[in-house]
């Protein structure tokens, strides 16, 4: 039985295709390279001395889809693709409703003709909105503060929608607080489009001279230092939890909501000095207006994930900058060639 993973060959979806790999699972990725690289399957076919097939298409393609539903023998779906940028989503709100909730109705709608129904789907914590307090539990409340954060919220509700609607299906709904780090090889990392909008890569960049300093969105939030504070996970736990998702999916009933994080907070000062450390130089930074959907302070109680996937990060801060380093050290133009 095959997994389908749609945006397989990005960041998070190319290390859990890895991690599929060594699962031995068999892979199959659909992805249109929007925001990914055809080398790092390459790579991750290297590192694990195994074959995955991929398909270059896009998730709004029905035709395509059904094609590869009848096909292959896909028992379920793990789903990536999508755009993923707050601050860009401000600007392009229906680009990004087409891509993520039409996207996803689109590829639902063809798994469910072909009688496929176990789904972990890649959702965010940017569905929590501004918590009032934290650590987070999956049974807060549910707002958002962006389109991004929107689209992910939509998602999850026609996921629940579906659920109630047939039995049949059995729903994951990962909400993954603030990925960073890179696979241990140093062979596979994020590699941002343009400017990064995260804050790791972006860290990694000014490290490595491609950049001249970080702009540190506000130090006036109600925080230790006065920067944003997040749950930082190391990519390599979050895809073993895609892994246990998909465990759980077939034996368990209806759509379940997961928090994936640490339920540790860092902020971007804590960020910047731990990868002084690791990098061994220091990162000039410079503090400027805080970003618009910006909250102060973001981080997970994972228990729950704990309890019911038997999941729990494994890696802590110094080995997601050692990593982070790694990667960008050996690789400073990512999968491009210099």
């Amino acid at each position: 039985m095959t997994v389908l993973v749609t945006g397989g060959a990005g960041y998070i979806g190319s290390h859990t295709c890895l991690e599929l790999l060594q699962d031995e699972q068999d892979v199959l990725v659909l992805d249109n390279y929007v925001n990914s690289s055809k080398e790092s399957l390459n790579r991750v076919m290297d590192i694990t001395g195994r074959t995955l097939r991929v398909i270059e298409g896009d998730i709004r393609d029905r035709a395509l889809l059904d094609q590869i539903f009848s096909k292959n023998d896909i028992e379920s779906v793990v789903h990536f693709a999508g755009l993923k940028a707050v601050g860009e989503s401000t600007q392009i709100p229906l680009d990004y409703f087409e891509n993520n909730v039409s996207g996803t109705v689109t590829l639902l709608q063809a798994m469910k003709d072909a009688g496929v129904f176990n789904f972990v789907f890649s959702s965010s914590a940017t569905v929590y909105g501004d918590p009032h307090t934290v650590p987070i539990v999956e049974t807060f409340p549910l707002s958002v503060t962006n389109p991004y954060g929107r689209t992910k919220l939509m998602v999850e509700d026609i996921c629940r929608d579906l659920a109630a609607s047939d039995s049949r299906w059995k729903i994951a709904l990962l909400r993954y607080f603030n990925p960073a780090g890179a696979h241990s090889s140093g062979r596979i990392g994020e590699q941002p489009n343009g400017i990064p909008n995260n804050l790791v890569p972006y860290i990694s960049q000014v490290a490595i001279g491609q950049r001249e300093f970080l702009s540190v969105f506000g130090d006036d939030y109600d925080t230790p230092d006065g920067t944003g504070v997040r749950d930082y996970l190391h990519v390599v736990d979050l895809a073993i939890g895609h892994l246990k998702a998909l465990e759980k999916t077939r034996v368990q009933e209806g759509c379940v909501a997961y928090n994936l994080g640490t339920g540790q907070g860092y902020s971007v000062l804590d960020m910047v000095k731990a990868f002084e450390k690791a990098a061994d130089r220091p990162i000039p930074y410079k503090i400027t207006t805080r970003r618009p959907g910006d909250i102060a302070c973001c981080y997970a109680d994972p228990t729950f994930a704990e309890a019911e996937l038997n999941w729990k990060a494994e890696r802590g801060l110094e080995e997601m900058m050692a990593d982070s380093w790694r990667w960008q050290s050996q690789n400073p133009n990512g999968y491009d060639p210099a």
